[in-house]
């Protein structure tokens, strides 16, 4: 078993594993050369080739313990019929979300669409050293509902959904993440991390309906699949206490405003992952990257922990920075 995985799941803290989010992106000039070539995101996201190919360029540039497939939570809404374009300086754009239509997809169409990214799983595992982890991924229900029914750009539009409806698109949104878990892990993935990245808008009161429980219904698929687990319900700050009782996944990754020691006091039987404010990367003062890093090492030094940040690397970071911080922790 890699490095990565004896934390995760043996919860052996004599470990000193480390990936980034985001590490397979816009501030690595030779993904910035493919990207110029392909304006289309989702298209490249489905060209099964290129995929890999970005997936393996921080590996081959870094000493790290982990790959994550290049691919896009929002690659689920498209399968499931959804029009999703990415727009400079504006983000991702859906198309009007429709919920007759929605309720009726298929899994064969959806599995269907997806199958390049499937494919793009198997190479990389193919051409990956059998140490490294290779780790899949998709958005929680919630998350994915916030880009699909647009609360961004148009909070008011949630009110046109019941209570009753928001949860039939989550448990049906909860029925093809399970399938498209399952189809990564049989292709080739070792982990999968599940991305609840707008949980911090959530009201107290509806936390447990539209966060836990839909997050639990997933790590309970896996567990019985035996594929391991990382959640990242971002922005939820000391409900990650909670979060970790109901919903017991193997790892937890927490954000950048969660405190440290308070994580490490009070989140346990878990693996915790990351932490590290990503905007401390693109400071000038690599002392401070480095006495920042070292904190979170040192805080988690006697439990099981996966060094990574509290969100994706910043599209202005330095990749000389992330070649420091790897050469550091691998020096302890």
């Amino acid at each position: 078993m890699n490095e990565m995985l004896d934390c995760l799941m043996n919860k052996n803290s004599s470990c000193n594993p480390i990936w980034f989010m985001r590490q397979a992106g816009r501030y690595l000039p030779e993904f910035r050369k493919i990207r110029k070539k392909n304006q289309d995101f989702i298209k490249l996201c489905l060209n099964s080739n290129l995929a890999s190919d970005i997936t393996l360029q921080p590996i081959k540039r870094y000493d790290l313990d982990a790959a994550i497939i290049f691919s896009d939570i929002l690659i689920v809404p498209y399968a499931l019929g959804q029009k999703v374009t990415f727009v400079k300086n504006k983000g991702p754009m859906l198309s009007e979300f429709n919920m007759k239509k929605f309720l009726k997809s298929k899994p064969d169409i959806f599995l269907k669409k997806l199958k390049p990214i499937y494919k793009s799983i198997k190479k990389t595992r193919k051409k990956l050293e059998k140490n490294k982890t290779l780790i899949s991924f998709v958005g929680a229900p919630w998350t994915l509902i916030y880009y699909m029914i647009d609360i961004k750009k148009r909070p008011e539009h949630l009110k046109k959904f019941s209570k009753y409806d928001l949860e039939r698109i989550i448990n049906k949104l909860t029925q093809f993440l399970c399938l498209h878990i399952n189809q990564q892990f049989k292709n080739g993935a070792d982990v999968v991390q599940i991305f609840d990245s707008w949980a911090g808008i959530i009201s107290k009161k509806d936390l447990n309906r539209f966060c836990f429980e839909p997050n639990k219904k997933i790590v309970q698929f896996c567990r019985k699949k035996q594929i391991p687990t990382i959640c990242f319900p971002k922005g939820i700050g000391k409900n990650y206490k909670k979060f970790i009782k109901k919903v017991k996944p193997d790892g937890i990754n927490i954000d950048y405003k969660v405190n440290p020691i308070w994580a490490k006091n009070n989140l346990k039987n878990v693996c915790i992952q990351g932490g590290l404010d990503p905007k401390i990367l693109i400071n000038s003062n690599q002392k401070k990257i480095i006495k920042e890093t070292m904190r979170y090492m040192k805080i988690f030094k006697n439990i099981p922990y996966i060094f990574n940040l509290g969100h994706g690397i910043l599209p202005n970071t330095k990749p000389s920075t992330i070649e420091k911080i790897v050469k550091q922790i691998r020096s302890i």
